[in-house]
């Protein structure tokens, strides 16, 4: 199966940036709301009886429906377009956070995250959104920019989860899924397609249904090609950060005494940075070294920060190492995707999106519980050094992704 380069046409910049500016505020509504109840959900957990695996089997819950879900919503997005599988994820997660509003038990709370997984496959969606609108040389851009948004909902997010517990513990749920039911009508209401979809690109699509059992397997059979190398390395990486939210909160609250009302200033000083690296420094950067090599500057920069937090002996340095992964985060996970939206063609976009989606979700679903089980049985720090090790490993085959898709600079 060849993988072809990018062939898509593109809007006019002034409507392109409409539509961008539109993702980006539904974007950030949607982490604000995720975002206010994820910091809480350890605390929950460990009231109803849980220690850290049971915690990392919650975390790694909605990764296995959103893995399971991911190529399905890429190709109904390249078949239907991308604004109706973004509406249904914005359901999915309303739904969701109402069950965590009133979960009482812990098979409830599996109940809330699959939910929302399920409906979360639609990440890649998001990203084929922003490569059919954008140049191929912008897009680690406007994905930093899309990320930048995000964030934000990340930095403000676990605040207001932490002001609303106070009020009820039914609050950060119900209040999270209003705001999905506003931004699902905002996004009814105002997001068009980026892409006019033709008969031929729905032909392509409908054999996408047979083919994408098979890209999932050439991923792993022909780990070199271009497509699969970028795919390992995003979901390695990031299933290696994301895997210590399943017990960063609780690391936090034993060693450093932080609760349920105090965690989600954590998650905020974390997610501006992010919102700062990706809005402030990551396109300029780009421009300046291109994706490959800023990505590998990431991955450093991300194992650097891992290392730092397990061994961090107060809040002082603590916090000054964990400023260095929204830093690595930011760097790497725009500029891997954006070079694998320049080696796939345009009609075929969602779905190897949604395939890089389910090898992040399978690692996001490895990582919690392996994280879960060290931080039990090994101890508190030890998921923090396997993660470390597992990001540098992705280093090193990143050595040569420069050749993939190389940038065309002006004379």
């Amino acid at each position: 199966m060849s993988l072809a380069s990018e062939t898509g046409e593109h809007e006019a910049p002034e409507n392109a940036k409409g539509k961008l500016i539109i993702l980006m505020v539904s974007a950030f509504v949607d982490m604000l709301g995720m975002l206010m109840i994820l910091p809480l959900l350890p605390f929950y957990a460990e009231k109803l009886g849980a220690g850290g695996l049971i915690v990392g089997l919650l975390v790694a819950s909605f990764s296995v429906a959103q893995l399971l879900s991911a190529p399905f919503w890429g190709r109904f997005s390249d078949r239907y377009g991308r604004r109706p599988a973004l509406v249904v994820s914005l359901v999915a997660s309303a739904i969701a956070f109402v069950v965590f509003a009133y979960a009482d038990s812990l098979w409830l709370l599996f109940v809330s995250r699959i939910i929302q997984g399920a409906g979360g496959g639609t990440v890649g969606v998001i990203q084929a959104y922003v490569a059919d609108a954008t140049k191929p040389d912008d897009r680690a851009r406007v994905l930093g920019w899309l990320s930048a948004a995000t964030n934000a909902g990340v930095a403000l997010g676990p605040a207001i989860g932490s002001w609303l517990r106070p009020l009820g513990a039914e609050w950060p749920g119900l209040v999270a899924a209003g705001l999905c039911v506003v931004n699902m009508i905002f996004v009814w209401r105002y997001l068009t397609e980026a892409r006019t979809i033709n008969t031929a690109d729905r032909k392509l699509a409908d054999a996408g249904r047979g083919s994408s059992r098979a890209v999932i397997a050439r991923v792993v059979s022909h780990p070199s090609e271009p497509a699969s190398r970028l795919i390992l390395i995003y979901a390695l990486a990031i299933g290696a950060f994301q895997g210590i939210t399943a017990v960063l909160a609780l690391f936090l609250g034993w060693r450093f005494g932080f609760t349920e009302l105090s965690i989600g200033y954590v998650f905020t000083y974390i997610g501006v940075l992010s919102v700062v690296a990706r809005a402030v420094f990551l396109g300029g950067l780009v421009d300046r070294y291109g994706e490959a090599r800023l990505a590998r500057i990431g991955l450093v920069l991300l194992t650097t920060g891992l290392l730092a937090v397990g061994l961090a002996p107060n809040r002082v340095l603590l916090f000054a190492a964990v400023a260095l992964l929204p830093l690595g985060t930011a760097f790497t996970f725009p500029c891997v995707t954006a070079l694998l939206s320049r080696v796939i063609s345009s009609a075929q976009r969602g779905l190897y999106m949604g395939v890089q989606q389910t090898y992040g979700g399978i690692s996001r679903v490895g990582f919690p519980i392996i994280f879960g089980y060290a931080y039990d049985a090994i101890g508190q720090s030890s998921p923090f050094f396997i993660s470390a090790t597992m990001v540098l490993v992705t280093f090193f085959m990143a050595s040569k992704i420069a050749s993939f898709a190389p940038r065309k600079r002006a004379a």
